[in-house]
């Protein structure tokens, strides 16, 4: 029989007592599986771009070799565009009705698709009890493809539902190329809701181009469609 110093003589480190070693103490010593690494994802497909306004490509393709064919344009620079149409609503109550200038400035956003910018008063005039700084309008200006795409709509959408409408005036150039023209209501547009609208307002729509001359900017919207007085419109295809 061996004698009790020789068993405890012959017991591994670590088993003392039973318990486990460094090694087994608390499961330490055996150290669990690593997880396996996700695999890489693969990268997203690229959005598709949006494909260009209509009117814009009616301009490229039909309207440029027109102006430089009529007006002997032989530098392609110095063909006329568009550079920014300015939609402004004047309000002159605003001060005294602020719910009804932010409905105003919600339908001007309808219609352009873009967050309007209220226009405030520059100078304060007591005959109107009017203060520098206070509200008195709403104003959007569109560039590029909003630009086209609002022109388009109003040419072949909003035009057609104006009542007794007769024509755009051909004297509402300012002599630097640029058109203004005024609505009188804001109901010709199909993005307002019947339903909904307070108060009938008009606005005045500014043309802005990069023509310099009357008689271009004239004929770069005549060939764009714009729906002038006395004349038939050009289809845009």
């Amino acid at each position: 029989m061996k004698d009790v110093s020789e068993v405890k003589a012959e017991q591994p480190k670590g088993a003392k007592g039973g318990k486990g070693g460094k090694g087994d103490k608390g499961g330490k010593g055996d150290k669990a599986p690593k997880a396996e690494a996700a695999e890489p994802r693969a990268p997203a497909a690229p959005a598709e771009p949006a494909p260009p306004a209509r009117l814009h490509v009616h301009y490229v393709q039909h309207v440029r070799p027109a102006l430089a064919k009529a007006f002997g344009l032989g530098n392609p620079h110095q063909i006329p565009q568009l550079r920014k149409i300015v939609l402004n609503v004047g309000f002159g109550e605003g001060p005294k009705a602020p719910k009804a200038l932010d409905a105003i400035v919600a339908e001007l956003g309808q219609i352009t698709g873009q967050k309007p910018v209220v226009t405030r008063a520059k100078k304060a005039i007591a005959n109107f009890s009017l203060r520098a700084g206070q509200p008195i309008g709403a104003s959007v200006t569109l560039r590029g493809a909003r630009m086209y795409e609002f022109l388009d709509r109003f040419i072949t959408i909003a035009v057609p539902r104006t009542r007794d409408f007769r024509g755009l005036p051909t004297k509402s150039f300012d002599g630097r190329g640029n058109y203004t023209f005024g609505i009188k209501e804001q109901m010709i547009f199909p993005e307002i809701d019947y339903d909904k609208v307070e108060r009938i307002h008009g606005m005045d729509i500014t043309i802005v181009t990069d023509a310099k001359r009357d008689d271009l900017a004239l004929a770069l919207l005549r060939e764009m469609g714009m729906p002038f007085r006395g004349e038939q419109p050009v289809l845009v295809g």
